[in-house]
């Protein structure tokens, strides 16, 4: 029989048929790997055993209970078959309830122990247990105190996919062997990747899970800083063509305004890397990140940047991730560029076929030629060939990062690069995160741009905050109101008693686990009981794409003066008429987050305000939103927010970027990293290994390759 590797298909498992594998496709798990590396969400603490006297009604909580009766069963009214039987403990007694299963009458007998998780109920004169999880309780065999829970999609249970799982942990683990530098793993005090994986989804106790967690991040996090220093050295080796030196002073006097001197040192700095000049007419080329707040004007230095290139005869390219912003984007630039003579096109996904087949031919150099390309992810495609590429520009807006940088290598190897950042980043995270660019921050806001007024208010503010609401609208401005949570997510998805797999990244998790606002559920219930005169629109991340563009493009117009939404928006545009922003359960963001979706109003001449919703009663959740009402530097923010939370939210995660590559292993976990040591180590560990093996080509660093490779989405040829 052939052995089972990470790298094996899902199907080697075996019982998968082809229904189960297309149920497991839509979570992209397509090998064992994929399986191995779809962490629990979260974790019933079933180890947390109440007696039955301590049980409380509605609440789901676990039992160690003795049979005291033989299962019966007898058809119900409704054509159901019960099949009941009394079980209990030194403190009482309880029904326990089946309903279909007849089967359990062979698995409890008189005597028999068992550990139960389920929902204590009152009925009628005593207590009852309905369709319980169990687990039998035998001498010498300790049960585990942690359940996995799994993120699932429609055509699999938590019982399927935790079979799955065990399957692969028993066909993989004992021949499995460790990436990570047996030096490393010692000097850092990690559990071996075998254990790693088997306590993450099978931890004994809260301690095992927690070693498990930190040595998954540290992978996570040490793979990334080692393709960030291999995507360096590779760069150091590329060649750009070098810009003769222009006056830019027939752009400058088309903006109706004078560049801040932030602006203008970050504009010297990236015209002195684009015109440096070697004998052969090439440079270094251009590796630079623009790093600065909502609003501070970095696009019109992104716009200099492409002007610079079209002045050599050069193309440009600036991509972004959605198309909404690509429009606005594309709206602004042709309208500065036009009358000197440069050519601009928007590439998207719903450009047409006909248009597309044009603009391939221009780019090349076919017909009438194209100077500046503006578009999304479309500019990816193996159909996009650039004639004289100068400069690309990518608009990370925070969450991007080195992946989408990676996925450019095949159109920007010979042109210079220019990347933008929309939150100020601490200066330490920026060395770390971006080493592979030279940094240039605009730390200064353009004259003009009004203080947002920030105000932190709870559950009981909330008629007062409709009225408000509805005196912006009236007043002509719009609303943005963020929700954490897409639907209730009262279900199998997210039980109340479940611990998330957060919770365990940090000693200092103490957060208390508030209801989630539902932006569906409440841009329902504004429609059609708060304010049915006015339009609600809803905008989330499971919508389809177009249903998301019409969404925010109805909203840009002014056709919509309410949008309830998602995090989504977070990736915004320009919206100048948008008065006043409201975050739901403002204790679940961070402070950098608080501060770009506060920067998404206050952009035009109206003024502007952000309120922050949250019943917390946690002096450490207080203390951080209260940051927001005082602060409004987001350079300042964005240390505290290090200070406070850790590295993970500068770091992108599985779900929050749109550049996932296929095959590509994203931060599934690093995110939710809040310890700064950890970060730390992992970069101080990659430098290390980087200076002893620059290429990672000695034998025993194979397989950490494989992972850069594979966390990069690196094109085979790109690192040997």
């Amino acid at each position: 029989m052939r052995q089972v590797t990470l790298n094996s298909s899902i199907k080697s498992l075996g019982g998968i048929g082809t229904a189960r594998a297309a149920a497991l496709a839509r979570l992209g798990i397509h090998t064992v790997r994929d399986l191995l590396y779809h962490f629990p969400r979260a974790y019933e603490h079933r180890g947390l055993v109440k007696p039955l006297a301590e049980g409380m009604d509605g609440q789901r909580a676990a039992f160690v209970l003795t049979v005291m009766t033989e299962p019966r069963s007898a058809p119900t009214k409704t054509g159901l078959r019960l099949c009941t039987f009394r079980a209990g403990d030194s403190s009482g007694t309880v029904e326990v309830v089946f309903f279909n299963r007849d089967y359990v009458k062979d698995i409890f007998h008189v005597g028999g122990v068992f550990r139960f998780w389920g929902v204590l109920s009152h009925k009628n004169r005593g207590y009852q247990l309905a369709s319980p999880q169990f687990e039998a309780v035998l001498p010498n065999q300790a049960l585990p105190d942690y359940v996995s829970l799994y993120p699932l999609t429609e055509g699999l249970s938590q019982k399927v996919l935790a079979s799955l799982v065990n399957a692969a942990l028993g066909a993989v683990l004992p021949s499995l062997s460790d990436h990570l530098p047996e030096s490393v793993r010692l000097a850092y005090r990690l559990p071996a990747l075998s254990v790693a994986l088997r306590d993450i989804h099978a931890p004994t106790d809260s301690a095992s899970l927690g070693r498990a967690l930190r040595r998954l991040m540290f992978d996570e996090i040490f793979t990334f800083a080692l393709g960030i220093a291999m995507t360096k050295q590779m760069q150091s080796r590329t060649r750009a063509p070098a810009c003769a030196p222009c006056s830019l002073r027939p752009l400058l006097e088309r903006l109706p305004y004078e560049l801040t001197e932030a602006q203008k040192r970050s504009v010297n700095e990236l015209y002195k890397d684009m015109t440096a000049r070697e004998r052969d007419g090439m440079n270094a080329g251009m590796r630079r990140i623009l790093i600065g707040d909502v609003g501070s004007g970095k696009t019109v230095c992104a716009a200099i940047a492409l002007y610079i290139a079209v002045q050599s005869c050069l193309q440009g390219a600036l991509m972004v991730p959605t198309e909404i912003l690509a429009r606005q984007h594309f709206q602004d630039l042709s309208a500065l560029f036009e009358g000197l003579g440069i050519r601009v096109k928007l590439l998207t996904g719903s450009t047409s076929a006909k248009e597309k087949r044009a603009i391939y031919a221009s780019l090349q150099g076919e017909g009438e030629p194209i100077q500046v390309i503006i578009g999304t992810h479309a500019l990816l495609s193996d159909k996009v060939v650039f004639d004289r590429l100068g400069v690309t520009v990518t608009d990370e807006q925070h969450r991007f990062g080195v992946l989408q940088r990676a996925a450019l290598t095949g159109k920007c190897d010979a042109s210079h690069l220019l990347v933008m950042s929309a939150t100020p980043i601490p200066r330490t995270m920026a060395l770390a995160l971006y080493g592979d660019l030279a940094v240039s921050h605009i730390d200064q806001m353009p004259p003009g741009r009004s203080r947002v007024d920030t105000f932190l208010v709870n559950e009981s503010y909330r008629e007062r905050l409709h009225a408000f609401i509805g005196k912006q609208v009236r007043a002509g401005g719009q609303v943005y109101i963020v929700c954490p949570s897409i639907e209730d997510r009262k279900t199998e998805e997210e039980d109340e008693e479940s611990i998330p797999l957060q919770d365990f990244a940090s000693a200092a998790a103490e957060e208390e686990r508030l209801p989630l606002k539902s932006a569906v559920r409440y841009a329902e219930h504004l429609r059609e009981q708060v304010f049915p005169e006015f339009r609600v629109e809803l905008l989330h991340g499971k919508m389809k794409a177009a249903e998301k563009e019409a969404a925010m493009q109805a909203f840009v117009s002014g056709a919509v003066p309410i949008l309830v939404s998602t995090t989504v928006i977070e990736v915004g545009v320009n919206v100048p008429n948008a008065t006043l922003m409201i975050v739901e359960n403002a204790e679940r963001f961070g402070l950098s987050q608080l501060h770009q979706l506060r920067g998404r109003v206050g952009r035009g001449q109206r003024k502007s305000y952000c309120v922050l919703v949250s019943d917390t009663q946690n002096e450490r959740s207080r203390a951080r939103l209260a940051v927001m009402q005082s602060t409004y530097d987001g350079y300042e923010i964005a240390e505290r927010d290090l200070a406070i939370r850790g590295p993970g939210d500068f770091l992108a995660s599985a779900s929050d970027s749109t550049m996932r590559q296929s095959g590509g292993l994203s931060l599934r976990l690093a995110h939710n990293c809040q310890d700064t040591e950890l970060f730390s180590q992992a970069f101080a560990a990659a430098a290390q290994l980087i200076r002893e093996d620059p290429s990672l080509s000695l034998p025993g660093h194979i397989d950490l390759l494989r992972q850069v490779k594979r966390l990069f989405a690196f094109r085979q040829s790109t690192i040997s």
